[in-house]
């Protein structure tokens, strides 16, 4: 499922705009909805993300905008599976979390922590488990940014990796790096990641056992690799209906399946994607016309409608009544 947390753009607004780009333009384009940065609760394409972090280092021209928006982030950004990291034993027992629980963040995002032989070193890798992906060096670099920031909240603020390996030519002046990491930078590597000393792993942490293993137990039950694809396409859908471009091929998109792969597995789970699109804007109308006072013209967008006339119609045939006698029916009933 190549999706991620909403926080995974946490202060990109900001960002944007103090360097004179267009925030709302730039994630439009990439197709995610503005309202959904910052909601750790809400799911955006992954794919939208890359998009809007690559688009924003040309429209600024800013050659470290993945760096300075990693400035801006840090474990919070991972909600629960950055709690579980931070009350854990040690910094070891801390990778472990990521490795086991990241797919709570996102399904799309891999950290491994390997040991280097008779090095005393370690390598962290950390990779996007997407095929055909264009070059995303500012993508790679907030990530590893972020990741720096772990580290040092974790050993401290003026903690410094063996090396900094990314997988892209430099694009910026290599001593940035240098002094944005603490470390040497390695460039076109084959892997995206930091060499670590394996003695730093076994530093303790201020462990706090109960509320580690419930928040643990909590990620146990959240994070399905393995999640039903239908749950997911709905998840995609509701988020992507205000677009008004929901269609099988943007989905599929976004779940890294081939169109007919989508069609084939949500027959498998006895659903169909057209009556799937239509009972999610059903469930948002019902919503929407009961729980608030949004105008007709503004849930015709929501629910990617280009036209009143056709929300009319729908609600006539979902209600048995247009939406503002619906509306007023259920108010009745309050």
């Amino acid at each position: 499922m190549s999706v991620v947390r909403g926080t995974a753009l946490s202060n990109y607004p900001r960002l944007v705009q103090e360097l004179g780009g267009d925030p709302v333009e730039l994630l439009r384009a990439a197709g995610i909805r503005p309202q959904d940065i910052d909601e750790y609760d809400v799911f955006i394409p992954f794919r939208g993300v890359i998009a809007a972090v690559e688009s924003a280092a040309i429209a600024t021209a800013t050659h470290d905008f993945g760096r300075r928006l990693a400035a801006r982030q840090g474990i919070e950004i991972l909600g629960p599976v950055g709690v579980a990291a931070r009350t854990a034993a040690t910094v070891a027992d801390a990778f472990v979390i990521f490795e086991n629980f990241m797919a709570a963040y996102s399904p799309t995002i891999s950290t491994t922590i390997t040991r280097l032989k008779a090095s005393g070193r370690s390598f962290y890798k950390f990779r996007f488990l997407l095929d055909n992906l264009p070059p995303t060096p500012h993508s790679i670099e907030l990530s590893l940014g972020v990741s720096l920031r772990v580290f040092r909240l974790m050993l401290g603020a003026d903690y410094a990796p063996v090396a900094v390996h990314l997988p892209h030519k430099a694009v910026s002046p290599v001593g940035d790096y240098r002094t944005y990491f603490g470390c040497v930078p390695r460039f076109e590597e084959p892997n995206a990641g930091f060499t670590l000393r394996t003695a730093d792993l076994a530093r303790p942490l201020k462990e706090d056992q109960l509320a580690h293993q419930a928040v643990v137990s909590y990620l146990s039950t959240i994070t399905q690799r393995d999640a039903s694809v239908s749950q997911s396409t709905r998840t995609m859908v509701s988020q992507l209906l205000p677009t008004g471009a929901v269609t099988m091929k943007l989905i599929a998109a976004q779940l890294n399946l081939h169109p007919k792969a989508l069609q084939r597995r949500l027959a498998s789970e006895g659903e169909n994607f057209g009556e799937l699109v239509d009972d999610v804007r059903r469930g948002m109308a019902e919503r929407y016309l009961r729980d608030t006072d949004m105008t007709l013209s503004h849930l015709t967008h929501e629910l990617g409608y280009s036209e009143q006339s056709v929300l009319t119609r729908s609600c006539r045939r979902w209600f048995g009544s247009g939406p503002a006698a619906h509306r007023r029916s259920v108010h009745s009933l309050k």
